[in-house]
């Protein structure tokens, strides 16, 4: 991909007006963000809802002079910007509706591998939820060492689940508040550093963006979309860490807590998510295996001697799902859109028309068994 679609989608979100839905919406209505501003004055006819206001806010020669200036920056820097037509764009958080149009990136990793989790909790954490961290990746890690681990490089959980990542060998990714000129908290860059060779730092954020309160809610939407499951080690009962498990359970991700002492205010968060049923409890990496429903490689079940009903009628995407599963084997939910390319919302009517078909069963915690047909 050339320069041209990135620079129109960093210049779309320098719109006033647009916003993240408004902007996805219009990249998948016309099919490229430079398709968006050479055909900005036919919009309305192609898309509808599209207002005379919205043309004139894509008038903006200044925000192409800015677009430039930040890949200016990316290509000196040796930096990767991703868009939503990037193959490498996090494939889960392409099917949210507020996605990002334009990502940043520096390190290297695989935003598509087929685990990722995000670990989140409390600025103020206690030896408990740092030795929770040290523990569960630890224990992840034997089973499953290609995890990929999502947070936010912030004081207490958030960079405890960096290091204890990193001292096992997982890749693990920061999801910055603000540009890639700047690390922040400063004190923590030494990880930042760290992590480049096995993960790295992701931001929508353009350079010269202060970390302002509101980014951190913003970035929290890129840790819950990106990930198959959210993790919430501890949190009082307010914290950016409960926003980031609800915005998971709106785009239908898996959510887990940890429990802690009802008198401890750094577990009353977690508790209250598992009591009003929003987060399902997790004490061990075993639990959290267990609950998400995978499997040990070599445990995988390989459906065995499946016979094609000659009589059973399937869509081109209901076998392609079903290729998926007879190579692979049993898979999660998430994993299936990553290996298809098929959008959750589509995924969840394709595996109930084949669980209707027989040719699939749920099993627990969103993973499919691929049954004889």
């Amino acid at each position: 991909m050339n320069n041209d679609e990135r620079i129109c989608s960093i210049a779309l979100t320098l719109c006033p007006g647009i916003g993240h839905i408004g902007a996805k919406r219009l990249i998948d209505g016309i099919g490229s963000a430079a398709g968006v501003f050479s055909q900005r004055k036919e919009l309305p006819e192609l898309l509808p809802g599209v207002s005379p206001t919205i043309v004139t806010a894509l008038d903006n020669p200044a925000a192409f002079l800015r677009a430039e200036h930040e890949m200016e920056f990316v290509e000196k820097n040796r930096l990767t910007c991703l868009t939503l037509k990037d193959e490498a764009y996090p494939s889960r958080l392409r099917e949210c509706e507020d996605a990002p149009i334009a990502l940043f990136f520096k390190g290297h990793t695989d935003f598509n591998c087929l685990r990722v989790i995000n670990m989140v909790g409390t600025r103020n954490a206690t030896e408990y939820g740092k030795q929770f961290c040290v523990d569960f990746l630890r224990d992840l890690s034997s089973h499953y060492p290609d995890v990929l681990v999502v947070s936010g490089l912030a004081y207490g959980i958030d960079i405890h689940a960096h290091r204890a990542a990193l001292a096992n060998n997982l890749s693990t990714v920061a999801v910055l508040a603000h540009g890639l000129d700047r690390i922040y908290p400063y004190v923590h860059r030494k990880t930042a550093i760290d992590m480049l060779d096995n993960g790295g730092l992701l931001t929508e954020f353009l350079t010269e963006t202060n970390p302002d309160r509101h980014n951190f809610v913003s970035r929290n939407r890129i840790v819950a979309g990106m990930t198959d499951a959210t993790i919430v080690v501890e949190s009082a009962s307010k914290g950016g860490s409960l926003i980031t498990a609800d915005l998971a359970v709106d785009y239908h991700r898996d959510c887990f807590a940890v429990p802690g002492r009802i008198s401890d205010a750094s577990s009353r968060g977690c508790n209250l998510l598992i009591q009003d049923n929003k987060a399902a409890l997790i004490q061990s990496a075993e639990d959290f295996i267990k609950a998400m429903g995978w499997t040990h490689e070599e445990k995988l079940a390989k459906p065995e001697g499946i016979q094609r009903n000659l009589f059973l009628e399937l869509t081109g995407e209901e076998e392609f799902v079903i290729r998926i599963l007879t190579r692979q084997g049993d898979l999660h939910i998430n994993a299936l859109v990553v290996e298809t390319d098929i959008p959750i919302n589509r995924m969840i009517s394709l595996l109930f028309e084949l669980e209707m078909k027989g040719v699939v069963k749920a099993l627990v915690g969103g993973v499919y068994h691929l049954l004889g047909y």
